[in-house]
């Protein structure tokens, strides 16, 4: 992995994790939740896509496709189960 690889995977995963607080609103507290959700998740699904030779919309060495559906799951599943109240 080359540091340009490195530096855009993350600038996607940020974009990610802020587009999805920008689209859930919160404060400074769910925004690092969501960062770190979308980083998590972004460069867990990179390296489950380069462990199995998942091909999906790759960047050189990055595995970008593989890597944001990840990290939308992660987001989307950390949201359900951290911040979404049961209703009773």
């Amino acid at each position: 992995m080359t540091l340009p690889s490195l530096i855009l995977g993350a600038i996607v995963a940020t974009l990610l994790g802020s587009a999805f607080h920008l689209w859930r609103g919160g404060g400074l507290g769910r925004f690092l939740l969501y960062l770190f959700l979308a980083w998590l998740g972004f460069w867990s699904g990179h390296f489950l896509a380069s462990q199995f030779d998942l091909a999906f919309f790759s960047i050189g060495p990055l595995y970008a496709g593989v890597g944001v559906l990840a990290s939308l799951g992660a987001l989307f599943l950390g949201h359900w189960l951290l911040v979404v109240q049961p209703k009773y």
